[in-house]
């Protein structure tokens, strides 16, 4: 069933803005990404100091992959252009919705847009810093003496690369909290009452998301628990205002 002639010209032009959109910001992350390409071995080694700092002395990381030498500082590569184009790909994706929302929508979207953006940046820097020289430390020092530690290039970057992710998403929990308590499924007050379910339910989303040490866990499910706390107190302090999709358009 065709659409009206009088809806299928605003359809066309959306779809029309979305292809510009989605050609603007891949062509952002296409010109990150050849920037960073010459500084490819850099990066990867920067990366690796956590656990090489940790090996003993004259080890050091092997590729069991004869291509997997080239194609890890690549893959790595990829990984911190994207991380670098996201704020221009996020813009993007909100010059599309931005018209299409109320004046109310737009002005509670952008800071938590922008607090999503900066709490994911702030657990990928978490794990780079603290969570991983101490797991490394950890498992490096139990280790018996008769195993000899030789990471493999690809694998300690899809590890690496986890942690990451698992760190950076947790981080997202406050802004998580707000925006149920802002939908109306959840209050202040439920998330207070339910705080020791939540605290269970971290830890558990810890042990199942971290490596299997105790170190690593610990230090998801402390900060969490802390990141739970703030989304409390955000939740609370924006009780008073409107729920979103009221007020006018603009």
């Amino acid at each position: 069933m065709s659409l009206p002639p009088e809806n299928e010209a605003p359809l066309v032009a959306h779809l029309l803005e979305l292809r510009s959109r989605l050609i603007r910001g891949l062509a952002g992350l296409v010109m990150v990404l050849l920037a960073l390409l010459p500084f490819s071995r850099t990066l990867y080694t920067q990366l690796a100091m956590p656990l090489v700092s940790q090996l003993p002395t004259g080890q050091s990381m092997i590729a069991t992959n004869p291509a997997g030498a080239f194609f890890a500082p690549i893959k790595l590569t990829f990984f911190v252009a994207l991380f670098v184009a996201v704020p221009w790909l996020l813009y993007q994706a909100w010059a599309f919705v931005a018209p299409g929302l109320y004046a109310r929508e737009k002005r509670l979207a952008v800071p938590l847009l922008l607090s999503s953006m900066l709490l994911f940046y702030l657990g990928c820097v978490f794990a780079y810093f603290l969570v991983l020289p101490s797991v490394f430390h950890f498992l490096t020092t139990f280790r018996p003496d008769v195993i000899a530690i030789t990471p493999d290039a690809t694998a300690y970057l899809d590890f690496v690369m986890a942690i990451f992710f698992a760190f950076g998403l947790s981080f997202e929990l406050p802004v998580a909290m707000v925006i149920l308590v802002l939908l109306g499924w959840v209050s202040p007050a439920q998330l207070r009452e339910g705080r020791g379910y939540a605290i269970v339910g971290i830890f558990v989303l810890a042990a199942i998301v971290t490596p299997p040490d105790v170190v690593s866990q610990l230090m998801l499910a402390i900060p969490m628990c802390a990141l739970y706390e703030l989304g409390i107190h955000a939740a609370r302090w924006l009780t008073g205002r409107p729920r979103v999709g009221q007020g006018d358009s603009s």
